[in-house]
């Protein structure tokens, strides 16, 4: 089961500002390369991965996917998963047109760190559409608590291929389990909503991220999405606040060891060629 790794972030601290690791230690300091990032994959069975846009500062979030650009074609690099700001008119569309040239497979906003009336507007739904209309994926990046609020904006955008980041945030730690459910269902009731299997060790309690306590909530996630309609992500470096790059790989073909050998290569690679029109 070869994997394509769909969320794959980079830290270039002598490129690109990144003021939301300063309060993370293990992300702090040092830079975070597709040369590491290639050393801890080997011979791990990664066919290829996707970058995922950092959440840089605002000021570089346009020179983030530029500078990524040029490396696509590296060590296995396929292409990137931009970031963008529906919420704005202002250079929208200009923005689109030049992503052509970048190498991109996808777009992202993070969400749960902005004011849950954001993905509400008009104007960010209207340019949500855009993407779509140009066969391009929009991953959602939002808290457990606020998938209601995703579930709203993909009813509202219903031409729009959409990726669910990280299983929908579950709180692990704390049990939330009843309510996630609920948003993870309602969401896997649009049949152009998807989801992706990354983050979750790091949610998790400390040293309990393992496979007993992760299968309820990956099997929740398959019964209401399929395999059909769910990729992976490393979500490196990110990961080294659960379990690490190499563990989180070795722990996945676990959650994933009930599936088909169909439904393995449809979660680890089939999903994701399609959704991000890898080939």
């Amino acid at each position: 089961m070869d994997l394509i790794d769909t969320h794959l972030h980079l830290i270039y601290r002598d490129r690109l500002g990144y003021a939301w690791t300063s309060g993370i230690p293990a992300l702090a300091t040092g830079d975070f390369t597709l040369a590491v990032y290639a050393a801890l994959i080997a011979g791990r069975g990664i066919a290829g991965a996707l970058f995922m846009e950092a959440g840089v500062d605002d000021a570089d979030y346009k020179t983030e996917a530029r500078f990524v650009a040029g490396l696509v074609g590296q060590n296995g690099l396929l292409g990137q998963i931009a970031s963008c700001r529906p919420e704005e008119d202002e250079g929208f569309d200009d923005w689109l047109d030049e992503c052509q040239g970048l190498k991109v497979h996808g777009f992202r906003r993070i969400l749960h760190v902005m004011p849950d009336a954001l993905p509400q507007t008009p104007t960010f739904r209207r340019n949500l559409a855009k993407i779509g209309a140009r066969g391009w994926a929009f991953d959602i990046c939002v808290l457990a608590r606020q998938l209601p609020i995703a579930v709203d904006l993909a009813r509202a955008c219903p031409d729009q291929p959409l990726v669910l980041d990280h299983c929908g945030v579950p709180d692990i730690a704390g049990g939330g389990f009843s309510e996630w459910a609920k948003g993870i269902s309602a969401l896997a009731a649009l049949p152009h909503v998807h989801v992706k299997m990354s983050g979750i060790s790091a949610y998790c309690a400390a040293g309990t991220a393992n496979k007993a306590t992760l299968q309820p909530w990956v099997d929740h996630v398959l019964a209401a999405f399929g395999p059909k309609r769910m990729v992976w992500g490393g979500d490196w470096p990110v990961v080294n606040l659960g379990t690490g790059l190499p563990e989180w790989i070795d722990l996945s073909h676990d959650l994933l060891s009930g599936l088909s050998d169909a439904e393995q290569t449809q979660v680890a690679s089939a999903t994701a060629r399609r959704v991000y029109r890898l080939d």
